[in-house]
């Protein structure tokens, strides 16, 4: 704040210089929102009007909606156990208008990336990484940010770190880059050696792409830096109190469901999201408002993207992916966040396990 620069200044290069190296991977930029960055990301793809991008439907809404603002086709395809992209899924999906592979780390969770590549390779389909709840987990001896062609942050308030408002875009693919430069400054370069016109004055500028307004400011980008060197310790404190709730649940496997990790992976632990089993399921709606009335801060994610009216509108129907309906239906997400403190966590602990087994008393009663 005591600086001279508020925005378009020295501590965005520093950020994201930061951010790069610390995701391994070339090249960073950094935006005003994780929306902003998947359509930065979308439009460096070759994303435009009358492709098709296939993704999942279990994300927020701004996986999908980035694409419609291209005049993309989202296609949707299913889930597998974590809530990711199913590999498996992604080929029934494509088309000859099929441009890109849009996949999501749900939770936090690394997706099967790849199986994923191979299949982008294969069909020469781009991958972008939605990895806004991913920041800090790690797939099979690489970070998140350093695989996918594209890989994108965000940087909101519960995320891995906060600039209050941001978000970044990764690659290794130096043009790609450039775009991004341009797209996030209306599409403008002051690059002299880019330039068509070659004769104006030091005043010059060039608009080579229809861009947005998407800049973050050094503000935050200073906020950042110092989110970044505490990173590690934040992902470690959200990993002590994930496996505080493995133990503590263990007696419930019969009745939910519990996240784990796959070998070679270390999820960012954005999210506990617990499902239900059988019955229960039904009873998920009950549970949710009695850990709301006792305080207890749950959510559910994430309604499928396609479930919401306005993609019904666009004329997509409910059934496309039964196992992330399934998964939504049975899912609800518990505190999980780096200063939840230990007594805070018990009591979450005993609550839940208190309601769920006052349901299925109840159930076996009736």
């Amino acid at each position: 704040m005591k600086s001279d620069w508020l925005t378009q200044g020295p501590k965005i290069k520093e950020f994201e210089i930061a951010l790069a190296k610390y995701c391994e991977a070339k090249y960073a930029i950094v935006v005003n929102s994780g929306t902003a960055a998947l359509h930065t990301a979308y439009f460096a793809a070759g994303l435009t009007k009358g492709d098709e991008f296939i993704t999942t439907p279990l994300t927020f809404a701004a996986t999908a909606n980035a694409g419609l603002y291209l005049g993309a086709k989202p296609v949707f395809a299913d889930v597998d156990v974590h809530g990711n992209l199913n590999p498996d899924e992604v080929e029934k999906k494509m088309t000859q208008h099929t441009k890109l592979v849009s996949v999501v780390d749900y939770a936090g969770h690394p997706a099967q990336l790849n199986e994923l590549r191979a299949i982008c390779k294969k069909h020469k389909l781009v991958l972008v990484e939605d990895a806004c709840q991913a920041l800090g987990a790690g797939y099979r001896g690489k970070k998140i940010g350093s695989i996918s062609d594209l890989t994108t942050f965000s940087f909101h308030p519960v995320k891995s770190i906060t600039t209050g408002e941001g978000g970044a875009i990764l690659t290794n693919n130096k043009k790609r880059y450039e775009t991004m430069l341009r797209f996030r400054t209306h599409g403008i370069t002051k690059d002299k050696a880019l330039y068509k016109n070659k004769k104006e004055g030091d005043w010059y500028h060039e608009m080579h792409d229809l861009g947005f307004n998407y800049r973050m400011t050094d503000t935050q980008a200073a906020l950042g830096i110092s989110q970044l060197k505490k990173l590690i310790r934040f992902i470690r404190a959200r990993k002590v109190i994930a496996e505080r709730y493995h133990r503590a649940f263990a007696e419930l496997k019969k009745y939910i469901i519990l996240p784990f990790e796959d070998a070679g992976i270390q999820s960012a632990w954005h999210l506990y999201p617990i499902r239900f089993k059988g019955d229960l399921t039904k009873k998920r709606k009950e549970i949710f408002s009695a850990l709301r009335k006792a305080g207890i801060g749950v959510q559910v994610h994430h309604i499928p993207t396609y479930w919401h009216p306005f993609y019904q509108k666009l004329g997509y129907k409910k059934g496309l992916c039964p196992r992330a309906e399934d998964f939504y239906q049975s899912e609800i997400s518990i505190p999980i966040y780096p200063g939840l403190k230990v007594n805070d966590q018990n009591r979450v602990i005993d609550i839940l396990v208190k309601i769920i087994k006052n349901e299925v008393i109840s159930q076996a009663n009736m």
